[in-house]
């Protein structure tokens, strides 16, 4: 490849779409307009698709058909199964931990601030679990963990913490937006009441998700309206993005092994060609129980944002945040005990479909040559 070429190592941002969602949904952006609600043949081509997508959706996390709803996307399917239990419950206790999403930390703040709850966050340890020996003894209404962490790719104990709190009376979520077509998803295995999808994340559209709800599990709309999935999630469905969700799912199941025994491979010698150079480089992302796309680094006396900005024709992200010329390393890496300093050279590099052995070679020397660069100016 060129020295220009672009190389995308941020798919745990956002992915592209695949070509295959892309011929799906365009008949669907076109020719199929018709409302799913009405009885009209349009309408009911369009029922018949969404019912599919609603198949395929199931199908990957091994769920019912009639156990998906379908959503805007992570955030909403997060506030739905967040707000939509608490609408339900009584003692108004909920446990989580300490490096959730903001779109699981809002609406739990959410409940502290104006309802009256009270919230348990677990700690985590240096790779990034939850310690589930912090569970507070007493009843739990609500217990929401993300399965797989965003920044770091850490796989939290799951079907443990889903055990203790059925123990305590609660309804556990997952947040799985990251999970879902990296890493086998198995609603029964993981014995979660609720878990959140995010579209945009396994190759399909932005601005659509869903969220799974077991039979039996009560839940209380957020939003008002009609009728449309099954009165949970009111509002005419946006039928060709479901559908692309849908043949997202369904693409996902099919190469899930293939791919995520590929990406490993990259990821792993990805690092190889960073620490080889690098040597006090600090893996964050843990080797095992991991997604297998994920590689977050830290580099110590460095700066992660600004080596991000310096290594042109690679995009990654960086472990901290800026506001106004202020950067604040990531609350996540924090709470894992990674000093305030080494956490503001954080680099987080996820792999996609897409990537190549040439590509993980080139941004590997990007890094490489951004590092030394950084170190010549300030030596």
């Amino acid at each position: 490849m060129s020295d220009h070429a672009a190389v995308y190592l941020d798919h745990n941002a956002t992915t592209p779409i695949a070509r295959e969602v892309a011929d799906a949904m365009w008949p669907y952006l076109t020719q199929h307009f018709g409302n799913p609600s009405s009885a009209s043949p349009q309408g009911r081509t369009a029922r018949a698709a969404v019912d599919r997508a609603r198949e395929q959706v199931a199908a990957v996390i091994g769920a019912r058909a009639d156990e998906i709803v379908f959503t805007s996307g992570g955030t909403e399917s997060n506030n739905l199964a967040i707000r939509g239990i608490a609408a339900t419950t009584g003692a108004r206790v909920a446990v989580t931990s300490a490096v959730e999403h903001p779109a699981t930390t809002e609406p739990l703040a959410h409940l502290r601030s104006a309802h009256g709850w009270t919230l348990h966050e677990l700690p985590v340890d240096v790779t990034c679990q939850v310690r589930l020996d912090e569970l507070p003894a007493g009843p739990v209404d609500l217990g929401t963990l993300i399965l797989a962490h965003n920044e770091t790719g850490a796989i939290q104990p799951m079907a443990d913490f889903a055990e203790r709190i059925h123990a305590a009376g609660g309804v556990v979520h997952a947040d799985a937006a990251q999970s879902v077509g990296k890493i086998a998803v198995s609603v029964d295995d993981l014995d979660v009441d609720l878990l959140s999808i995010a579209g945009h994340k396994l190759y399909g559209p932005k601005g659509v998700g869903a969220l799974y709800v077991r039979r039996g599990t009560a839940i209380t709309p957020v939003i008002r309206g009609g009728g449309q999935e099954g009165g949970i999630r009111p509002g005419t469905e946006d039928v060709a993005s479901i559908v692309g969700l849908g043949t997202a799912a369904d693409l996902a199941a099919r190469l899930l092994q293939t791919e995520a025994d590929r990406q490993r491979a990259l990821r792993d010698l990805l690092w190889d060609r960073l620490v080889a150079v690098i040597p006090d480089l600090v893996r964050v992302s843990p080797v095992e129980r991991c997604l297998p796309n994920t590689l977050m680094v830290a580099v110590p006396g460095h700066l992660g944002a600004q080596l991000l900005e310096s290594m042109s024709g690679l995009s990654a992200s960086t472990g901290s945040a800026c506001h106004a010329g202020t950067h604040t390393p990531s609350a996540a890496l924090l709470a894992m005990g990674i000093e305030h300093d080494l956490a503001l050279g954080a680099l987080r590099l996820s792999l996609g479909r897409s990537t190549t052995r040439e590509e993980i070679e080139h941004a590997a020397s990007r890094v490489i040559e951004a590092i030394r660069s950084d170190d010549a100016l300030t030596g």
